[in-house]
């Protein structure tokens, strides 16, 4: 894979980005006239900034260490990047007009328990988990995809996650259970 192709599947990525925003906008304006309660809003600039810069240093590393496109790595890790955008929007279309990049909570609707999310509580971490690592490996962006990881892992464990369990613990028992 050509340095100009891995350019264009980051570039390709910022734009499904894009995507998502839309979407989650018009789902908490959604949410909002439904009584949703945002929780955490102190880590949405880190996270957004931190989920920008991976995709703005997959293109520096790649272009300023001249890293090469290894197909034993590539290739798998391609696989990895792809699935990992399924299942995030596996997790988007499961979770309907209630899924967002932030975090709120509807009073009144039970938690969702169908797709992927049968199965695991946070499936969507999965997904930044997997990206992080694989789409800047595609073409062996490793500085890329080991301080994506330790970042995103303190900012996913030391904040993000607390701040979502916290809001669906707060939810009454019988709207927890409902789902």
């Amino acid at each position: 894979m050509s340095t100009a192709l891995f350019a264009a599947l980051v570039l390709a990525t910022g734009a499904e980005r894009i995507a998502e925003l839309v979407v989650s906008t018009r789902n908490a304006r959604w949410s909002f006239a439904r009584g949703g309660v945002e929780t955490g809003r102190g880590h949405f600039g880190p996270m957004v900034v931190l989920h920008t810069g991976l995709l703005l240093a997959c293109l520096v590393e790649v272009a300023l260490a001249d890293r090469p496109f290894l197909p034993a790595l590539g290739w798998p890790m391609l696989v990895l990047a792809v699935l990992s955008q399924m299942l995030r929007w596996w997790c988007i279309g499961s979770l309907g007009r209630r899924w967002n990049t932030r975090v709120i909570v509807v009073p009144g609707m039970p938690l969702v328990t169908r797709g992927p999310y049968r199965f695991l509580k946070h499936p969507n971490y999965v997904v930044v988990v997997v990206e992080g690592f694989a789409l800047p490996l595609v073409h062996t962006c490793w500085v890329t995809a080991a301080v994506f990881t330790v970042l995103n892992a303190v900012l996913l464990l030391g904040f993000r996650l607390p701040a979502e369990n916290r809001a669906l613990a707060a939810l009454p028992a019988a709207q927890r259970d409902a789902g």
